[in-house]
């Protein structure tokens, strides 16, 4: 097991907005996850590793400009997922870099980076394992810039249908397989 305070606290300052935003965040999915997770034993899912995950999964948010959080990077924020991911490879933990990569949205298909052009590499970004899918579902029902409050299943459903048919159809079904 690994510690993911550790790797957090390599490229955050802890008290800063950006790290506050980044740890309170990360915790509540953990939560949401764990909370999940659990009603799910037949499922057979890896919990020492959606811990790790969760906490892992917005580590690459430094590196974007998005300053309401905190984060003064050069990079356009959906960048996050797949610059953790590579912070992470450089960590030797390929599967928690996974989860980073396919988190974001209900994950980005590769004809979704292209038919709108996205700043992002040229491949799929979907989630694949169940936790993946589990940590990229419970990420929907919080926001960095409301900390405290867990958004509830219509907001997240309008959110998921302005990015697209697919992207909705993926998070209903989620919302079949985990609640």
């Amino acid at each position: 097991m690994i510690n993911p305070l550790d790797i957090i606290r390599k490229y955050y300052t802890l008290d800063s907005l950006a790290g506050q935003s980044l740890l309170i965040h990360s915790q509540l999915v953990t939560d949401k996850a764990m909370s999940l997770a659990i009603k799910h034993p037949e499922m057979d899912l890896d919990i020492p590793f959606i811990k790790e995950a969760a906490m892992l999964h917005d580590i690459g948010i430094f590196l974007t400009n998005a300053p309401d959080i905190g984060c003064f990077g050069e990079y356009n924020y959906i960048c996050h997922g797949y610059l953790g991911a590579d912070l992470l490879r450089a960590e030797g933990l390929p599967r928690h870099a996974l989860v980073c990569e396919r988190h974001t949205g209900a994950g980005i298909s590769l004809e979704m980076i292209e038919e709108k052009h996205l700043p992002l590499p040229p491949r799929d970004m979907l989630p694949i394992t169940l936790e993946e899918k589990l940590i990229a579902f419970a990420d929907k029902f919080y926001s960095k810039t409301n900390l405290t409050r867990e958004k509830k299943l219509s907001k997240i459903r309008m959110e998921m249908a302005f990015y697209g048919t697919e992207t909705a159809n993926r998070f209903n079904e989620w919302c079949k397989l985990f609640l």
